[in-house]
């Protein structure tokens, strides 16, 4: 996330998982993305779409939580 907001100056971050990926969900969560949807048939995983849950993260948000 440093390098996100400190070297490429973004000021947003999204990051997407299947819904029904908890371990891949864990991760954003743990970092301080909010989920803000979910995204109908966003990826063809295998042999069929998956839902994606959608999370963000503003840099204000990253700064205030202390990590910036």
């Amino acid at each position: 996330m440093r390098h996100a907001f400190e070297t490429l100056d973004l000021n947003r971050v999204d990051l997407q998982a299947a819904v029904a990926n908890a371990r891949s969900r864990r991760i954003p969560e743990r970092l301080g993305f909010r989920e803000i949807g979910v995204l109908p048939d966003a990826e063809w995983l295998y042999d069929h779409y998956v839902d994606g849950a959608l999370y963000v993260l503003l840099r204000r948000d990253w700064e205030a939580a202390g990590a910036g």
